[in-house]
C-alpha cells in the first residue's frame, strides 16, 4: 500500500489519510480516470479526520471523513460544471475554493500553502484544457501533405517524362518541431512571467495529446515548469 501511495505525498501530506482516501477512491474512479494531486487539510489543532481534496484529469472530489473516520462523505464536481477556482494565502495555511455554474461556493481551509499551489495549478490547468481544446487545423499545419491532390490528378492523366519537375522539393516542407530538453530548459532559465510559464505547459500538454511527443517527457517538462512558479 505504500508503494501506492508514496506519488502522493510529494509536499508532506498525512500518510495515513491519503491511505484512507486513496484505497476508497480506487472504487469510485471512473473509464481513463487518474488522480491528478491530493490535498490534505492542517489545521493548527491535531485534526484526526482532516478534509481532503482530489483532483484528477475529470473532476474535484472533496472528501470528509465521519464517524470517527469509519465512513467518508465524497462530493464530486465535473470541471465543465466549475466556473472558476482561487486560492488565498493566510497565516495559516491557504484556503482553496472554487465556484460552480450553479452559483455553489465551496472551499476548504488550512491546506498547506505548497500543496494549495500545486492544486491551483493543476485546476487551472485543467479549465484551460477544457475551454481551449486542441484544434485539429493546429496538428495539420504541423504535418503537411506530401502530394497534393493537384498533382496525383496531373500525374494520372498527363505523360511525366521528369519526376522532378512535379513532386515539390522535400526541402519546402517543414518537419513538425518539438522542443527537446536542453531547449527548454534554456529558454527556462530565462525570466519568464507566470503566464507564460503557463502557457509552455499548455503546449507541451497539446504535443503530448497529439503523440508529437512521450508522456515520460511531458512529465519532465511539467514537473521544471512547475517547479518555477
Amino acid at each position: 500500500m505504500i508503494e501506492n501511495i508514496k506519488k502522493f505525498l510529494n509536499e508532506e501530506q498525512d500518510p495515513k489519510a491519503i491511505e484512507k482516501i486513496t484505497s476508497k477512491l480506487n472504487d469510485l474512479l471512473m473509464k481513463n480516470e487518474e488522480i491528478g494531486y491530493i490535498a490534505v487539510q492542517k489545521k493548527p489543532a491535531i485534526t484526526v479526520f482532516p478534509d481532503s481534496i482530489v483532483v484528477t484529469n475529470k473532476r474535484i472530489i472533496i472528501c470528509q471523513p465521519k464517524n470517527m473516520g469509519l465512513s467518508m462523505n465524497f462530493t464530486d464536481f465535473a470541471w465543465d460544471e466549475i466556473e472558476g477556482t482561487f486560492m488565498k494565502e493566510n497565516i495559516l495555511g491557504s484556503e482553496f475554493s472554487f465556484s460552480t455554474k450553479t452559483q455553489m461556493q465551496v472551499s476548504i481551509d488550512y491546506i498547506p500553502k505548497t500543496q494549495a499551489r500545486k492544486i491551483s495549478t493543476y485546476a487551472k490547468e485543467q479549465l484551460d484544457l477544457l475551454k481551449n481544446p486542441v484544434a485539429t487545423e493546429e496538428v495539420k499545419t504541423q504535418i503537411p501533405e506530401f502530394i497534393p491532390e493537384e498533382i496525383v490528378e496531373e500525374v494520372e492523366t498527363e505523360e511525366v517524362t521528369n519526376f522532378a519537375e512535379i513532386l515539390p522539393s522535400v526541402s519546402n516542407y517543414a518537419e513538425p518541431i518539438v522542443e527537446n530538453t536542453a531547449t527548454s530548459t534554456e529558454k527556462l532559465s530565462s525570466e519568464l512571467t507566470q503566464d507564460e510559464l503557463f502557457a509552455k505547459l499548455q503546449n507541451y500538454k497539446k504535443l503530448l495529446d497529439n503523440g508529437l511527443i512521450l508522456q515520460g517527457e511531458y512529465d519532465a517538462f511539467k514537473k521544471e515548469i512547475l517547479s518555477m512558479m
